[in-house]
């Protein structure tokens, strides 16, 4: 390895300089990261090559291989779009918030150079309306123009804020004109996205890491994290009263590792649920021995989705968290499937009967059986998300189900909601 690879390979990759404040303007953002490639010094082929060659996966939650929707995006038929998604409408995270209005010039290098590879002229820059990033993001977009920076138009386009408006088809719905809900597929928006042409819909954290691929290579990626899956990713770490703080972590570092760094006492924690609302909740024992890896996480039917971490203390009440958080995502379905439409408003229903001691353990067992039946079914993954985030906390936490189904509501039920 050489001197200036090593130099390279330590952490922080995407938040650096950070400390030193935001790299909100062009000269900052050059000053830590150097300029972007141009097209001469990295062709549309290399670029895909090199992404590839880094196993790189998008960061929104659903981990699919960059490259292999790259691919499918450039060979379909017409002129390409891609759209930037910023959305985050998990309520739990924070690093694609922290992105845009702390390094927008890293995600728009990005941007411009996988709108290069895969033929797109048109970027469309997603957000939330009510997001205060928006006006950061104009605001280096316009300094990128004054120089000509780019040789794509870029738009910025402000969407829903609901839970499921951030996903890739509500998305491009919305900037069609559409309502903020997700739509059936076939066609793949990949086939006949934004104005009916090939859509490539890719999260901003993976723009992020694809600009400093493009500048450093994929042996430089590829020098932490597992050979499996190599380089890093960001966390979103959600501690006791709601705090976040989102961290850049290699994959296959241990848990225990992100929750020193994020000054959590494992001792006074009563469970981990990694993902968020679509996640899995799991006991506090693992932290000392699971690896936050994305073949290491399937073990424990888990994974790390748009990157959430979250510390419940032990002084909450997971029963009263689990019960908030699956009545507001029953209250979030796009209506359209009927098992998402019936099958999510009976699990909340019967999920805080439960736990108000007026249904009887054996609800339970009707809950758990219709987390399964819902699973996979409906236009979108939501569903399958409530459906995981349930039925892992009635295994993680059975015995404090059965307590509440037996003698009602504890005294923590009544504590300010962590989660919501």
């Amino acid at each position: 390895m050489t001197q200036a690879l090593a130099a390279k390979t330590a952490l922080p990759r995407l938040l650096e300089g950070l400390a030193d404040g935001p790299l909100v303007t062009l000269e900052r953002h050059h000053a830590v990261h150097g300029p972007m490639p141009s097209p001469q010094e990295l062709d549309r082929a290399e670029l895909v090559e090199l992404i590839a060659d880094c196993a790189l996966r998008g960061r929104g939650g659903a981990a699919f291989p960059v490259a292999r929707k790259m691919r499918a995006v450039a060979a379909a038929r017409g002129r390409p779009i891609l759209v930037a998604n910023g959305c985050e409408s998990e309520p739990l995270s924070g690093k694609d918030a922290l992105l845009l209005r702390e390094l927008p010039h890293l995600v728009l290098d990005g941007a411009t150079l996988v709108a290069r590879a895969i033929g797109a002229q048109r970027v469309i820059l997603a957000v939330k309306h009510s997001a205060p990033e928006r006006a950061l993001l104009e605001r280096a977009l316009a300094e990128r123009a004054a120089r000509a920076f780019d040789d794509v138009s870029f738009e910025v386009f402000a969407g829903a804020a609901t839970f499921i408006a951030g996903q890739e088809t509500a998305v491009v719905s919305q900037i069609n004109g559409g309502p903020a809900l997700p739509t059936f597929q076939p066609p793949r928006v990949s086939e006949r996205g934004v104005g009916r042409r090939p859509t490539l819909v890719q999260n901003v954290e993976t723009l992020a890491h694809i600009a400093l691929i493009a500048r450093h290579g994929s042996d430089w990626h590829n020098a932490i994290g597992s050979t499996n899956e190599p380089g890093s990713t960001l966390v979103t770490v959600v501690c006791a009263g709601g705090t976040r703080s989102v961290f850049e972590i290699a994959y296959g570092t241990r848990l225990d590792d992100v929750l020193a760094a994020a000054r959590v006492d494992t001792a006074a924690i009563g469970g981990l649920l990694l993902g968020g609302y679509f996640g899995t909740w799991l006991p506090t024992s693992v932290a000392g021995e699971l690896r936050l890896s994305h073949e290491e996480l399937r073990r424990c039917d888990a994974s790390l989705g748009c990157g959430v971490i979250a510390a419940l203390p032990a002084s909450a009440c997971p029963v009263a968290e689990t019960v908030r958080v699956s009545a507001y995502l029953a209250s979030q379905s796009a209506g359209q499937c009927g098992p998402c439409v019936h099958g999510s408003s009976a699990i909340a229903r019967r999920l805080e009967a439960a736990s108000r001691g007026s249904a009887g353990t054996l609800a339970f067992e009707d809950v758990r059986r219709w987390t399964l039946e819902i699973q996979d079914r409906g236009a979108c993954h939501h569903p399958t998300g409530l459906g995981r985030f349930v039925g892992s906390a009635l295994r993680t936490f059975r015995r404090e189900f059965e307590d509440h189904a037996r003698h009602g509501p504890c005294a923590a039920c009544t504590a300010k909601a962590m989660l919501t």
